[in-house]
């Protein structure tokens, strides 16, 4: 028998899509594939699809700081 709190718990995203990272930083599909273009934001592919992991966003974060 599986309890309540198993059964709801949430498992964080490791990979998001493209449309889900630029929802993300808030910010245009467009600029993302801009920023992948420019090689400022780390991608995977799996099979046809490109992937963008939550680390990548982070870097990409915290390489603003470093840039301002």
């Amino acid at each position: 028998m599986r309890t309540q709190s198993s059964e709801n718990a949430v498992i964080p995203p490791v990979l998001y899509r493209v449309d889900e990272a630029a929802e993300a930083l808030r910010i245009s599909r467009s600029v993302i594939y801009e920023l992948i273009r420019s090689g400022q934001l780390r991608t995977v592919k799996v099979g046809r699809r490109r992937l963008v992991p939550v680390q990548a966003l982070d870097d990409y974060v915290a390489s603003l700081g470093v840039a301002a």
